[in-house]
């Protein structure tokens, strides 16, 4: 039954001849490979997922929070670690509908390793079928959506219901997905998880703030978040006319660690050509 489900949980001169840029560069890809985990063998990430902002990197961050803060924006699709001398760990990460009910302020207050999953009651009542034999709970391992680790917010000292953790499917990351909440490759949030301690401050900004922080963006083709000041003035124009110049990217419903979108599809979705 695994298997037929799709994971959720909580310019050159005018004679030049267009290019496709290359698939992700070789350091990128060294960041993504196999993880022994104890009893766990987390599976390398295709690089086909390591596309746009998805892979892990060091980034400037002119944002108002203080070093140990994890800002999560999920209008941009990316969660910053803030770090010392304005600088950032940026990771990409997959949204969820639950992750998308969420703003404002938090702090970590539960850590867990390989923890277990369980759909909430709308989960079950929504998508009976696909979430309902789940009912009783999934012992955590690898396929369960919330992967290798999860982080718990919490505000008043109550449980928000909003994690961020793992995967068991690289091709949402980056994506929406049709349930579940914030969710990073599982090398992502073994790095985030190691660098996290119990009481870090956690920000989930609002459309508002992302876009003064991030810029107006908006969902491309491929499911992917763009710029929308990179978009041809008239796409621009047609997509605040309420006019998608493309089909809209439709998330699966389910919990399979099968993933979604190949990498050869990721790839040409974005333009992108593998080595």
């Amino acid at each position: 039954m695994m298997s037929a489900l799709v994971l959720a949980a909580c310019a050159g001169g005018s004679d030049s001849a267009a290019v496709a840029p290359s698939g992700p560069p070789p350091e990128v890809v060294a960041m993504y490979q196999p993880v022994q985990d104890g009893e766990y063998l987390i599976p390398a990430v295709d690089p086909g997922y390591l596309t746009g902002g998805n892979a892990r990197q060091t980034v400037s961050y002119a944002g108002p929070e203080q070093p140990g803060t994890i800002v999560v924006d999920p209008h941009a699709r990316v969660l910053y670690y803030v770090e010392e001398g304005g600088l950032a760990t940026r990771y990409g990460i997959a949204v969820g509908r639950e992750g998308r009910g969420f703003t404002g302020s938090a702090v970590i207050s539960r850590k867990a390793d390989w923890p277990g999953w369980t759909p909430t009651a709308n989960m079950i009542r929504r998508d009976p079928e696909v979430y309902g034999p789940y009912a009783g709970g999934l012992p955590g391992g690898l396929d369960n959506p919330l992967g290798a680790r999860a982080l718990y917010l919490y505000r008043g000292g109550k449980d928000t219901y909003y994690r961020i953790h793992g995967t068991n499917n690289s091709s949402t990351i980056g994506r929406a997905t049709s349930a579940g909440c914030i969710r990073l490759f599982n090398q992502d949030i073994l790095d985030l998880y190691e660098r996290v301690e119990l009481g870090s401050p956690v920000k989930v900004r609002t459309l508002a703030e992302s876009i003064a922080q991030e810029g107006e963006m908006v969902e491309g083709p491929s499911g992917l978040m763009v710029r929308m000041d990179s978009l041809p003035i008239e796409v621009q124009d047609q997509i605040r006319a309420g006019i998608t110049p493309w089909e809209p990217f439709v998330a699966q419903s389910g919990i399979s660690g099968e993933n979604s979108l190949g990498s050869a599809d990721a790839l040409a979705a974005q333009g992108i050509v593998s080595n």
